[in-house]
């Protein structure tokens, strides 16, 4: 089949490729990044905006499955995440439409159910993004909802917050941390249960829609690890791995989350709300209906995928000394939180 892959450049991206090309796939990405990884001959590249319609359409041609995966992700400025992920994603949903596209596979994000106050979460509950990243996703994912009343096939994915190899961001802070040998505050007591997902079994559901029957895939599944625990075993796991000697400390969330607040508001502190308020609660999702009608089976557990993603970083954070920026491809400034390590 030959695949599209908008956002191909990034850390979802550059594995969805090497995943597709090693089952003999045709590989286009196309992202605004350059696409810097190692075997490039491997693959079509295009660079461009998904808010260019010509560079779009000219991405288009000759493509069996878009998956689209770019996106401005929290840190960017609000104006940045409308423009990108709401009238981006409706180009690339109109140009794919135009050229008879067979499947166009959304990535969203579990980040469209908010904050809420049950678990597990199913595809029908209601949503209620947090910040304008969260209020985009579901703009985004109303944009495909219409184009499937067209007669497009059209998945909807929302991953939970996935790990593997390439994925610095956020996690990046938390690996430098054991790295340099200290213990990890974490936000409440840490006997929340937490789901994360790897990568490669996020690749798997892609490849999943783009190949099951349409009557199948045509839908909004949630993807996410069948085996988790609490955040303070799963997190602590990769500590124990390092050998350093070091461990998990929980602090009262309410006062955690105040201070949490008044940095991001001073432009202090890389975390943003709907991580650091979601931290000390449970958040899982249900896979239920991606195990019957897509036939998912992941393959790592949050504590294989959070160890798998820590060798990663270990083997390859001196190429990032240095570098910063606001996705996942390169670490995040750590503002006051490097400083706040030297206590642990």
């Amino acid at each position: 089949m030959r695949f599209l892959i908008t956002g191909g450049a990034g850390f979802l991206g550059i594995n969805l490729c090497r995943y597709l090309k090693k089952r003999e796939h045709f590989v286009r990405s196309f992202d605004i990044a350059e696409f810097d990884y190692p075997n490039r001959s491997n693959y079509e590249i295009i660079k461009g905006d998904i808010r260019d319609r010509a560079a779009v359409r000219k991405a288009m041609k000759g493509i069996d499955v878009v998956v689209h995966a770019a996106a401005a992700l929290p840190l960017y400025s609000k104006e940045q995440i409308y423009s990108t992920d709401v009238i981006g994603s409706k180009i690339v949903l109109e140009e794919a439409y135009k050229a008879k596209v067979k499947r166009f596979i959304q990535i969203s994000s579990t980040a469209v159910y908010g904050i809420p106050n049950h678990h597990p979460l199913y595809e029908n509950d209601n949503l209620i993004g947090v910040g304008p990243y969260g209020k985009a996703k579901i703009e985004a994912e109303k944009v495909c909802e219409r184009f499937r009343k067209k007669g497009m096939c059209v998945s909807i994915l929302r991953p939970k917050t996935f790990v593997g190899p390439e994925r610095m961001g956020v996690f990046a802070i938390y690996y430098d941390w054991i790295r340099r040998g200290k213990n990890i505050p974490i936000i409440g007591m840490g006997n929340n249960r937490y789901q994360l997902l790897d990568v490669e079994d996020l690749c798997q559901a892609i490849l999943l829609c783009a190949t099951k029957p349409k009557g199948k895939v045509n839908d909004t599944f949630n993807i996410g690890a069948k085996k988790f625990s609490t955040m303070k075993k799963d997190f602590g796991s990769v500590l124990k791995y390092s050998k350093k000697g070091k461990r998990v400390i929980g602090f009262p969330a309410k006062p955690v989350i105040l201070v949490l607040r008044f940095l991001e508001a001073l432009h202090l502190s890389p975390l943003y709300r709907w991580v650091y308020e979601t931290a000390p609660m449970d958040s899982f999702v249900s896979i239920e209906k991606a195990e019957k009608n897509l036939g998912f089976k992941p393959k790592y557990s949050t504590k294989d995928a959070l160890i798998r993603n820590y060798n990663w970083y270990m083997k390859n954070y001196h190429d990032f000394e240095g570098k910063s920026g606001v996705s996942h491809r390169v670490p995040w400034k750590q503002g006051i939180l490097k400083f706040a390590s030297w206590f642990f």
